[in-house]
């Protein structure tokens, strides 16, 4: 007996899509960023915010 009797093939719905999220902005949001586990947020490349480096962001003793 099979465990997919009766089950739904699965059809891919094709990439997704996510716009800028800035104020007014139409276009193709290509930089999605997140802070841990938070939802991604996305933005184009003229709204992408500014990420400090790796060396930057460390405190310094």
């Amino acid at each position: 007996m099979s465990d997919e009797q009766g089950a739904k093939p699965h059809y891919d719905s094709g990439p997704n899509v996510h716009y800028c999220e800035h104020l007014g902005c139409t276009r193709w949001g290509s930089f999605g960023c997140a802070i841990g586990r938070a939802e991604p947020r996305w933005f184009c490349s003229e709204h992408q915010p500014e990420w400090k480096s790796c060396h930057e962001a460390q405190p310094r003793h």
